[in-house]
Protein backbone atom coordinates (compact mmCIF):
# COMPACT_ATOMS: atom_id res chain seq x y z
CA UNK A 1 0.00 0.00 0.00
CA UNK A 2 1.96 3.09 -0.99
CA UNK A 3 1.28 6.20 0.91
CA UNK A 4 1.89 9.84 -0.73
CA UNK A 5 3.69 12.50 0.87
CA UNK A 6 1.37 12.93 3.60
CA UNK A 7 -0.85 10.19 4.40
CA UNK A 8 -4.24 11.74 5.68
CA UNK A 9 -6.56 8.47 5.89
CA UNK A 10 -7.13 6.83 8.85
CA UNK A 11 -5.24 4.77 11.36
CA UNK A 12 -7.28 1.42 11.03
CA UNK A 13 -6.63 1.43 7.31
CA UNK A 14 -2.56 1.44 7.56
CA UNK A 15 -2.58 -1.04 10.40
CA UNK A 16 -5.00 -3.53 8.06
CA UNK A 17 -2.65 -2.94 5.43
CA UNK A 18 0.92 -3.09 7.65
CA UNK A 19 -0.59 -6.04 10.07
CA UNK A 20 2.11 -8.55 9.19
CA UNK A 21 4.53 -5.91 10.09
CA UNK A 22 3.44 -5.12 13.11
CA UNK A 23 3.00 -8.57 13.71
CA UNK A 24 6.62 -9.26 13.15
CA UNK A 25 7.65 -6.73 15.58
CA UNK A 26 5.09 -7.32 18.03
CA UNK A 27 6.45 -11.20 18.34
CA UNK A 28 10.04 -10.37 18.42
CA UNK A 29 9.88 -7.73 20.59
CA UNK A 30 6.96 -9.67 22.93
CA UNK A 31 9.80 -12.38 22.97
CA UNK A 32 12.62 -10.10 23.63
CA UNK A 33 10.90 -8.58 26.70
CA UNK A 34 11.32 -11.89 28.86
CA UNK A 35 9.37 -13.77 31.09
CA UNK A 36 6.71 -14.28 31.95
CA UNK A 37 5.40 -12.73 29.45
CA UNK A 38 1.69 -11.81 29.96
CA UNK A 39 0.60 -10.28 26.94
CA UNK A 40 0.28 -12.14 23.65
CA UNK A 41 1.32 -10.91 20.53
CA UNK A 42 -2.23 -10.00 19.15
CA UNK A 43 -3.00 -8.49 22.67
CA UNK A 44 0.64 -6.68 22.00
CA UNK A 45 -1.09 -5.06 18.69
CA UNK A 46 -4.20 -4.48 19.95
CA UNK A 47 -3.06 -1.90 22.71
CA UNK A 48 -0.65 -0.12 20.01
CA UNK A 49 -3.46 -0.15 18.13
CA UNK A 50 -5.76 1.94 21.02
CA UNK A 51 -2.28 4.14 21.43
CA UNK A 52 -2.24 5.00 17.63
CA UNK A 53 -5.56 4.98 16.65
CA UNK A 54 -6.49 8.41 17.12
CA UNK A 55 -3.48 10.43 15.05
CA UNK A 56 -3.71 10.57 11.82
CA UNK A 57 -1.61 12.29 9.11
CA UNK A 58 1.18 9.67 8.92
CA UNK A 59 4.38 10.99 6.74
CA UNK A 60 4.63 7.07 5.60
CA UNK A 61 4.94 3.61 6.73
CA UNK A 62 8.11 4.11 7.87
CA UNK A 63 7.04 6.46 10.49
CA UNK A 64 3.65 4.67 11.06
CA UNK A 65 5.70 1.71 12.19
CA UNK A 66 8.50 3.77 13.77
CA UNK A 67 5.45 5.37 15.58
CA UNK A 68 4.30 1.51 16.12
CA UNK A 69 7.78 0.40 17.55
CA UNK A 70 7.61 3.30 20.55
CA UNK A 71 4.27 2.23 21.57
CA UNK A 72 4.65 -1.09 21.75
CA UNK A 73 8.15 -0.43 23.76
CA UNK A 74 6.01 2.01 26.27
CA UNK A 75 3.52 -1.06 26.76
CA UNK A 76 6.30 -3.67 27.64
CA UNK A 77 7.53 -1.36 29.65
CA UNK A 78 4.51 -0.85 31.61
CA UNK A 79 3.80 -4.22 31.35
CA UNK A 80 7.29 -5.14 33.53
CA UNK A 81 6.62 -2.55 35.69
CA UNK A 82 3.38 -3.64 36.58
CA UNK A 83 4.52 -7.24 37.14
CA UNK A 84 7.57 -5.83 39.15
CA UNK A 85 4.97 -4.10 41.67
CA UNK A 86 3.29 -7.18 42.04
CA UNK A 87 6.05 -9.35 43.27
CA UNK A 88 6.71 -9.05 47.17
CA UNK A 89 10.77 -9.08 46.51
CA UNK A 90 11.77 -6.77 43.91
CA UNK A 91 14.41 -8.86 41.73
CA UNK A 92 18.54 -7.19 42.68
CA UNK A 93 19.17 -4.97 39.74
CA UNK A 94 22.40 -6.04 37.82
CA UNK A 95 23.55 -4.17 34.58
CA UNK A 96 26.60 -6.14 33.71
CA UNK A 97 25.28 -6.78 30.36
CA UNK A 98 26.09 -4.42 27.57
CA UNK A 99 23.21 -2.80 25.80
CA UNK A 100 24.31 -5.23 22.86
CA UNK A 101 23.94 -8.24 24.83
CA UNK A 102 20.45 -7.64 26.27
CA UNK A 103 19.28 -7.48 22.51
CA UNK A 104 20.43 -11.03 22.22
CA UNK A 105 19.15 -11.72 25.71
CA UNK A 106 15.84 -12.35 26.97
CA UNK A 107 16.09 -9.72 30.24
CA UNK A 108 14.81 -9.35 33.33
CA UNK A 109 11.73 -7.40 33.91
CA UNK A 110 14.45 -5.02 35.87
CA UNK A 111 16.73 -4.23 32.58
CA UNK A 112 13.23 -3.91 30.79
CA UNK A 113 12.24 -1.15 32.74
CA UNK A 114 15.88 0.35 33.63
CA UNK A 115 15.89 0.48 29.47
CA UNK A 116 13.10 2.43 29.06
CA UNK A 117 14.40 4.51 31.87
CA UNK A 118 17.35 5.49 30.19
CA UNK A 119 15.53 6.04 27.05
CA UNK A 120 13.20 8.25 28.98
CA UNK A 121 16.85 10.21 29.44
CA UNK A 122 18.16 9.74 26.13
CA UNK A 123 14.98 11.26 24.23
CA UNK A 124 15.20 14.38 26.40
CA UNK A 125 18.40 15.07 25.91
CA UNK A 126 18.75 13.94 21.84
CA UNK A 127 15.13 12.88 20.56
CA UNK A 128 16.82 11.23 17.54
CA UNK A 129 19.71 8.72 19.00
CA UNK A 130 16.58 7.96 20.97
CA UNK A 131 14.33 7.65 18.05
CA UNK A 132 17.00 5.59 16.52
CA UNK A 133 16.80 3.28 19.20
CA UNK A 134 13.27 2.40 18.72
CA UNK A 135 13.90 1.57 15.30
CA UNK A 136 16.82 -0.39 15.39
CA UNK A 137 16.17 -2.04 18.41
CA UNK A 138 12.46 -2.02 18.93
CA UNK A 139 11.30 -2.64 15.40
CA UNK A 140 13.99 -4.51 14.09
CA UNK A 141 14.72 -1.88 11.08
CA UNK A 142 18.34 -2.16 9.15
CA UNK A 143 20.03 1.61 8.54
CA UNK A 144 18.60 2.42 5.87
CA UNK A 145 14.90 1.65 6.66
CA UNK A 146 15.58 3.98 9.63
CA UNK A 147 17.31 6.76 7.65
CA UNK A 148 14.20 6.44 5.69
CA UNK A 149 11.82 7.25 8.86
CA UNK A 150 14.05 9.87 10.17
CA UNK A 151 14.90 12.03 6.93
CA UNK A 152 18.35 11.33 6.98
CA UNK A 153 21.81 9.29 5.35
CA UNK A 154 22.27 5.87 6.57
CA UNK A 155 25.82 6.98 7.64
CA UNK A 156 24.60 9.76 9.71
CA UNK A 157 22.37 6.21 11.27
CA UNK A 158 25.57 4.32 11.42
CA UNK A 159 26.87 7.45 13.57
CA UNK A 160 23.94 8.15 16.06
CA UNK A 161 22.95 4.36 16.50
CA UNK A 162 27.10 3.90 18.14
CA UNK A 163 26.31 7.32 20.42
CA UNK A 164 22.99 6.24 21.53
CA UNK A 165 24.62 2.53 22.31
CA UNK A 166 27.39 3.92 24.17
CA UNK A 167 24.94 6.50 25.82
CA UNK A 168 22.53 4.04 27.37
CA UNK A 169 25.26 1.45 28.16
CA UNK A 170 26.68 3.92 30.63
CA UNK A 171 23.63 5.29 31.79
CA UNK A 172 22.60 1.50 32.80
CA UNK A 173 26.22 0.90 34.27
CA UNK A 174 26.07 4.22 36.15
CA UNK A 175 22.91 3.04 38.27
CA UNK A 176 24.07 -0.13 39.19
Amino acid sequence: MPLETRYSGPTDVLIEGLYIELRAIARRERFRAGSPQTLQTTALINEAYLKLRKREGWESQAHFLGCAATAIRHILIDTARARMASKRDAPTLSYTQSFDSLAAAVPEDAQVVALGEALGQLSQIDPNLAKVVDCRFFAGMDERETANVLGVTDRTVRRWWVQARAWIHNEMEASV
